[in-house]
């Protein structure tokens, strides 16, 4: 399958809170510095959409995905008349990660299509797809087909990407999670993940870092700590403060040896299966876009 993504790319939310100028700017280096693809997240910032629109106009060949764009924020109308305004405007260029999960700081929307009793995942994204392949679009067909992706870590979600659209992005996953997901998806199927990482040559302190994030994550008791039961990590663990055994299986990097550590930890995704990998750099300021790391980790991208 063609995924002009690359090998490498940047996963990140530090573009919702810079200004867009400075968000076209960045944006425009990082295709400098020859990443082949741009993922940013959804949740409070920007409209992941909008977004893209903007990250795409600034480049020229950069592929910019978005990671995902939560199927809870918009109808399906909405989504797919964005997604065929962008396919068409930068042909080949733009990914529509679809995905989502409801919490409690999120207010409810009204979605025009069909929620399953007791929020199952696998049904309520099929009816989603569904509902957007049957929007009556009036405005010009994209040049060339458009790739979507879901968002997703189970079994049967992995199964639902590998039928319904070009793959799967996993995220905050161990190298097992690759090699399960790999034959789960099939050999044509996309599989891009996302790797948390630091730079941070203080160990202690890039660990403190890494573990913050990792537990943000588990505190909302969803699919993210019920996956990691199935790769031999215990509720123990998972609960309340995330042990160094998961935190270290999660992020990569930390300490003198970070660069070396990050290499590794991709070229293991490569090995178990990924098609792509996305980099998701971790600092103790997370409002501030970490420039200088984007910059550093560039030198993974030759040869990928």
């Amino acid at each position: 399958m063609d995924f002009a993504a690359g090998r490498l790319g940047l996963w990140t939310f530090a573009l919702d809170t810079q200004p867009a100028t400075r968000v076209r700017e960045l944006a425009a280096e990082i295709e400098e510095l020859g990443y082949g693809a741009l993922w940013v997240g959804e949740g409070f910032g920007r409209n992941a959409l909008t977004q893209a629109g903007m990250l795409l106009d600034a480049t020229e060949n950069l592929v910019v995905g978005t990671g995902i764009a939560n199927i809870y924020f918009r109808d399906p109308i909405a989504m797919a008349s964005g997604e065929r305004s962008l396919a068409e405007a930068h042909p080949g260029r733009f990914v529509l990660g679809l995905g989502g999960h409801r919490t409690d700081d999120r207010p409810l929307v009204h979605l025009g299509y069909r929620i399953p009793s007791g929020g199952r995942a696998v049904e309520t994204v099929g009816n989603y797809l569904d509902a957007m392949d049957a929007v009556p679009l009036q405005s010009p067909a994209p040049a060339v087909p458009n790739h979507r992706v879901l968002g997703v870590l189970g079994p049967k979600m992995l199964a639902l990407s590998a039928a319904r659209t070009s793959g799967a992005l996993t995220y905050l996953v161990p190298v097992a999670h690759t090699e399960d997901a790999r034959p789960r998806l099939g050999p044509d199927a996309v599989l891009a993940v996302e790797q948390a990482v630091v730079l941070d040559p203080d160990a202690d302190r890039a660990r403190e870092v890494a573990r913050a994030h990792v537990a943000g994550y588990l505190r909302m008791k969803g699919a993210q700590a019920k996956d990691k039961l199935r790769f031999g990590f215990t509720e123990e663990e998972l609960t309340g403060t995330p042990s160094d055994r998961v935190v270290d299986a999660l992020v990569a990097g930390g300490g003198p040896k970070a660069f070396d550590a990050i290499a590794e930890r991709v070229q293991a995704h490569f090995d178990a299966g990924a098609d792509h990998v996305c980099l998701q750099v971790l600092t103790a300021d997370p409002s501030t876009a970490p420039e200088a790391e984007w910059r550093e980790l560039a030198a993974l991208v030759q040869g990928r």
